[in-house]
């Protein structure tokens, strides 16, 4: 039995969502971001007790196809983003159109009717977060972090981080590393 399952971002969602079915007496024959594979089909009360377990946990079972579809936007979305180094060569309409098998147009459509914003925003957003964990681990400069974003430019990486957070990267990773020095020696700075 599938279940698809809202707001898994990350390994450790899946983690969580995998100890909870077996805790639940579950065994999962697969698991990926946004989706489940039993090894037996639920009962409409298994998959309700399921629905409750998680919710807590910021989890939630979809159960409609738009918003299945809204949920595979995303996790596709995510995955090339925070787990594919610059593999995204083609557009990104191509890469859902053809994962997900429908015509970018109505995904597109969906997606903005769905969730009030565009896919293209949606996926800006996320390689933001993305620079701003990278900037955080101070392993990249901005020239690599651009590169493995597969952005054109710094210059239109700087531009558009500035422009969905207010900051320059230079002026976050700069607020990023006052935060992480004791109190006496940011206050030092102003005196």
């Amino acid at each position: 039995m599938k279940l698809n399952i809202k707001n898994m971002v990350c390994n450790r969602c899946i983690m969580v969502v995998q100890n909870e079915l077996n805790r639940l007496g579950f065994d999962v024959k697969h698991i990926k971001l946004g989706e489940v594979v039993l090894d037996r089909d639920a009962s409409p009360k298994e998959i309700k007790r399921i629905g409750d377990t998680l919710v807590p946990l910021g989890f939630e079972l979809i159960d409609d196809k738009k918003s299945h579809i809204i949920e595979r936007i995303k996790t596709i979305i995510i995955d090339l983003v925070h787990h594919q180094d610059n593999v995204i060569k083609t557009n990104l309409s191509e890469v859902l159109s053809e994962k997900i098998n429908h015509d970018y147009n109505y995904l597109s459509n969906l997606f903005s009717e769905v969730e009030g914003t565009t896919i293209e925003k949606y996926f800006i957003a996320q390689k933001i977060e993305k620079v701003k964990e990278l900037l955080v681990y101070d392993e990249l400069s901005l020239s690599e972090i651009a590169y493995r974003l597969n952005y054109s430019s710094v210059a239109y990486l700087s531009n558009q981080f500035k422009k969905v957070t207010g900051l320059s990267p230079s002026h976050f990773k700069q607020i990023r590393e006052d935060r992480r020095k004791p109190l006496d020696e940011v206050k030092g700075k102003n005196h």
